[in-house]
């Protein structure tokens, strides 16, 4: 049975969340309030990437919506991109992943 994908990163987690609480107890509510502010600006700033771009999704770009259901339709990848729509596609991704980890960094300097 082949484990789920990034199990050794939860387990090296728990392993350095017992560590804070052997060690500093009472930072572990500090630790769970960094880590609930990080989530949510992870969170928010995804939804605001929809909001502010609604035409220029990432997905919008592949060449099926819905992979899973219809099959792969053209090429072999995955995730076909759209032929012509290559930068314009990655352009998209990294417009949002420049959003998220902004907001990450400014709420985690921030609090």
């Amino acid at each position: 049975m082949k484990l789920p994908r990034l199990t050794a990163w939860i387990f090296a987690t728990a392993a350095l969340l017992a560590l804070i609480g052997l060690l500093s107890p009472q930072q572990l509510p500090v630790s769970l309030y960094k880590l609930s502010l990080v989530t949510m600006a992870a969170v928010v700033a995804y939804w605001l990437d929809r909001a502010l771009f609604p035409y220029a999704r990432p997905g919008s770009y592949l060449c099926s919506s819905d992979w899973h259901r219809d099959g792969p339709t053209c090429d072999d990848a995955d995730h076909a991109v759209v032929t012509g729509y290559e930068m314009v596609f990655a352009a998209a991704m990294l417009r949002r992943a420049i959003i998220v980890a902004g907001a990450m960094l400014a709420i985690g300097l921030g609090a």
